[in-house]
């Protein structure tokens, strides 16, 4: 089992930026996958940015050269630096762990709201 907890979430004008934070009850290590999801109301949940530990970084069209995915292995935590953002990057941000040896983990979501 693995527990994901998000924060950093919350009410930013355009062009600001926030940093989101996801705690994991384990140790990220080589070989486990960890990303950003987002969901906006009305619409499917989509990848936002992920990471084979280890490997390179997968970044949506609509971040690249925005945001940022980043590890902290001492600290078992996944950051999201998110700067220019736009009211389209109003959703709810979900953290995601999947194990080199098995299942998908999901955080409980953090919210962030840009404002024009």
């Amino acid at each position: 089992q693995v527990q994901l907890v998000e924060s950093g979430g919350g009410l930013v004008q355009a062009g600001g930026s926030l940093r989101l934070s996801c705690a994991a009850s384990r140790i990220i290590i080589r070989g486990d996958a960890v990303g950003w999801y987002r969901q906006a109301p009305g619409k499917q949940r989509e990848l936002v940015a992920s990471i084979i530990s280890g490997g390179s970084t997968n970044y949506a069209d609509s971040v690249k050269g925005r945001f940022t995915l980043s590890v902290d292995n001492a600290k078992n935590t996944v950051y999201l630096q998110m700067n220019s953002l736009k009211p389209e990057d109003t959703a709810l941000y979900y953290c995601n762990a999947q194990p080199y040896w098995g299942g998908n983990y999901w955080g409980q979501g953090t919210q962030v709201t840009v404002s024009s």
